[in-house]
């Protein structure tokens, strides 16, 4: 571990020059170039206000405001698409980057730290805008908004120890990365993000307990709608969880870090 961390920092010039190429290729031929990280965000966020708080005058049960919905909505869409962008792109970036595994020798380790920093850079852009809408709404929960930080801490180790694993089996198993993205949709609605976990039957709700993501996408609802502290006992599971998959992640790449090259 002392060893990768090693390489890893010895390697931090290429990592943040992949994180700025990817960020500015990404609108290289665009008239408008980085002013889409802005745009795209802001749309969304106006569209969840006019629709869902003006449109269709949806409201939260305990919660008297005119965005509550919205807000509700962007906590837990935001936070899922950090997780979705991490697992996502992971699954696939020793294949996408086969020909510089090849002809270049740096830490393989150092992919999935740039996909983590790249999914980071665009998620600061989108929650910088989205709390600003919470400042200009009246909405913004005030000191509690600190809390995000531990919840989205646990959230991130658990998408980097899901992708490593899935980066690592999709290498020998291309079905992997295929079997992934459908799951990721069932898996998207099983939480309870467009959806109040009150809305269910009984019965089903009492199946959210086996999904892992209600944990940390509810902590951050309560944390920007309620403006109170998330029950952090319901986070042991899912930290536990993610230290788990982060080890085991790791074990994997170590092992089978030499065959992935030969199978790529």
């Amino acid at each position: 571990m002392a060893a990768m961390l090693g390489g890893v920092w010895r390697y931090r010039g290429f990592i943040a020059g992949s994180v700025r190429r990817e960020f500015q290729g990404r609108y290289r031929n665009s008239l408008l170039g980085a002013a889409w990280t802005v745009l795209n965000p802001l749309a969304m966020i106006v569209v969840y206000t006019v629709i869902f708080s003006q449109v269709m005058h949806s409201r939260l049960q305990g919660v008297d405001t005119p965005f509550a919905y919205s807000v509700y909505l962007c906590a837990g869409a935001l936070t899922w698409g950090l997780f979705a962008e991490i697992t996502s792109r992971s699954q696939g970036v020793f294949i996408e980057n086969a020909n510089l595994i090849k002809k270049l020798q740096f830490p393989r380790i150092c992919l999935p730290i740039i996909v983590v920093l790249n999914a980071g850079v665009n998620f600061a852009i989108i929650f910088g805008l989205f709390t600003a809408f919470l400042v200009v709404s009246g909405t913004f929960p005030g000191w509690v908004y600190l809390a995000l930080a531990p919840v989205l801490l646990v959230m991130v180790l658990f998408a980097i120890g899901i992708g490593m694993i899935l980066g690592v089996f999709n290498v020998f198993f291309r079905d992997v990365g295929q079997f992934y993205t459908i799951l990721l949709q069932f898996w998207f609605w099983f939480t309870p993000i467009v959806y109040p976990a009150s809305a269910l039957p009984p019965e089903i709700r009492a199946l959210l307990g086996w999904n892992p993501m209600v944990a940390v996408v509810g902590a951050c609802q309560t944390i920007l709608v309620n403006g109170q502290l998330p029950q952090w006992r319901s986070l042991l599971p899912v930290t536990a969880l993610a230290l788990l998959c982060c080890a085991l992640g790791l074990q994997l790449f170590r092992k089978r870090a030499g065959e992935m090259v030969d199978e790529l």
